[in-house]
């Protein structure tokens, strides 16, 4: 069967749920892994998991930051013994098994922290959680290895050269700095491949968010690559497809990223 598995940082799904139908009518995907939810679980809009038709809904939600959710087609289970990161309890981490024929299929929905505007855990609190954060989840992973699974999200990191607008400049940018960027690296390394560099050669630009400072961001294209789909080794040969729906950040009231999609052939 094909699986097209769609990742959006929403920002704020009550603000923003009326555009989910746009993502459906562009990507059709089966299942929609979300970001900054911004909302608590008992005032998470869950219509809109009949609206989109996708009956299967988890969510990780808490008032006005954060969160996590999964909206399916197909069924899901909850994976209970997920860590509680940093002991924070901040809502940036849902896990699910997803039915499929012969084997379910595991997916991780992420969402990491953004580490704030100093490039120095010394000065600045947000990055020092952000260094843990990459620090525990590069350790769980390589204590319990992937297998047959997916990992989405807004990891908040851009790793390469050319999924930034200018290498150079951003270096000690909160985002693309070599510590950052080696973090993120030690992480993939436990068992996960970029699935949309698979598809697209790394000396190609490649962005999925476009700062709201930026008053014409299509006329600037100062982008960066936030957003990620990795998949286990064993789900390479699967891999079918990839899309970057750039026309995202011209909706109306657009969140500065845009919806990402790999398909599969399972």
């Amino acid at each position: 069967m094909s699986l097209t598995i769609a990742t959006w940082n929403i920002n704020s799904v009550r603000l923003r749920q009326n555009l989910l139908a746009e993502l459906q009518t562009a990507l059709t995907p089966d299942i929609i892994c979300l970001q900054e939810t911004k909302v608590p679980d008992e005032l998470f809009p869950e219509h809109l998991a009949g609206q989109l038709g996708m009956p299967h809904l988890l969510r990780r939600g808490q008032k006005s930051y954060n969160g996590v959710a999964i909206l399916s087609r197909l069924p899901l289970t909850l994976a209970e013994d997920t860590p509680d990161w940093c002991n924070k309890s901040d809502c940036r981490h849902l896990s699910a098994h997803v039915a499929l024929p012969g084997a379910p299929l595991t997916l991780h929905n992420f969402y990491v922290p953004a580490g704030g505007d100093i490039p120095d855990r010394s000065q600045n609190e947000k990055f020092a959680h952000k260094l843990d954060f990459l620090a525990e989840v590069t350790a769980h992973f390589a204590k319990y290895p992937p297998a047959r699974a997916v990992l989405v999200g807004d990891l908040n990191i851009a790793p390469l050269e050319h999924d930034v607008w200018s290498h150079k400049q951003l270096l000690d940018v909160v985002s693309h700095t070599p510590i950052e960027v080696a973090a993120l690296s030690a992480w993939q390394q436990t068992g996960w491949v970029d699935a949309v560099r698979h598809f697209v050669p790394s000396s190609q630009k490649l962005y999925t968010w476009w700062s709201y400072r930026n008053r014409d961001w299509a006329a600037s294209h100062r982008g960066r690559r936030l957003d990620h789909v990795w998949v286990t080794p064993d789900l390479v040969p699967a891999l079918r497809a990839h899309h970057i729906l750039r026309a995202g950040r011209s909706w109306p009231q657009p969140s500065d990223h845009v919806p990402v999609s790999v398909t599969l052939a399972l």
